[in-house]
């Protein structure tokens, strides 16, 4: 498909969704929406267009393909011991126990879920709160119903998982105490104002897919909406290069501090 009809589609997707195809690597997403494309039989990202302009059912699968949700509960378990045994013990040291904490592109709640349960181990349930923000409103639906297969959780410390899920059929279903801890909200990283003053802001294996100057600006945004003092939490597919012409200071390569003075 000619690359001028895909320049006419990231504008015209850019009025119709705010979201900016341009901030994305262009191999990787041109691949993605024409796997769409063929899947519907369609002729081209003009009729393409025209079918999300019209079609509810195509608009939110286009929404769902695009928006990469790959996730599940403690990825990395070994990071989420650092944040159990080091991180969350010194941010209660600076903060107090009512954490401000902000799961950035959260997808289907995994990630603040897991946050929830790490942080029960420190502060009691009714003093969480967890802000979580995604693109995508599909996936925040689902994050709300809390339901995961078994390879969703299976890093979940075997405790909590006795503690917080009920077994249905073959699936997982989390309980309502987590779950009501955690305040969904639908955010672009790319476009809207970030939220101010976190202790904590966690955002992993998103990034992977920006272009560097996206993630450039992301980072940079990041690092204003921390406190001081406060960390950020990212993935073991990303690294923060140019940390210290932000302003960080790296804890180790998971973990970023935003200094105090």
């Amino acid at each position: 498909m000619a690359s001028y009809d895909y320049e006419y589609f990231k504008r015209e997707i850019k009025a119709l969704t705010e979201i900016d195809l341009n901030s994305y690597k262009e191999k990787q997403m041109k691949r993605r929406i024409d796997t769409l494309i063929s899947k519907h039989s369609i002729q081209g990202y003009d009729e393409y267009m025209k079918a999300l302009k019209t079609n509810k059912e195509y608009f939110e699968e286009f929404i769902n393909y695009i928006t990469i949700n790959v996730s599940e509960f403690y990825r990395n378990p070994d990071q989420w011991q650092i944040l159990d045994k080091d991180v969350i013990p010194e941010l209660i040291g600076k903060f107090g126990k009512n954490l401000k904490i902000w799961s950035a592109a959260c997808s289907t709640g995994d990630e603040p879920y897991s946050l929830v349960m790490a942080l029960s181990r420190h502060i009691p349930l009714d003093q969480i709160k967890i802000y979580a923000t995604d693109l995508d409103k599909q996936v925040i639906a689902k994050a709300k119903v809390g339901l995961y297969t078994e390879k969703s959780v299976a890093a979940v410390p075997s405790d909590l998982k006795k503690k917080y899920f009920t077994q249905v059929g073959p699936s997982y279903k989390i309980s309502d105490e987590i779950k009501s801890r955690v305040e969904f909200k639908e955010h672009n990283l790319l476009k809207d104002t970030y939220p101010t003053d976190y202790n904590l802001i966690v955002c992993r294996n998103v990034l992977i897919y920006f272009t560097e100057e996206a993630k450039d600006e992301v980072f940079r945004k990041f690092y204003k909406s921390l406190a001081k003092g406060g960390v950020l939490f990212i993935g073991s597919t990303e690294q923060i290069i140019n940390y210290r012409e932000i302003g960080f200071e790296r804890k180790n390569s998971f973990f970023y501090v935003k200094p105090k003075v």
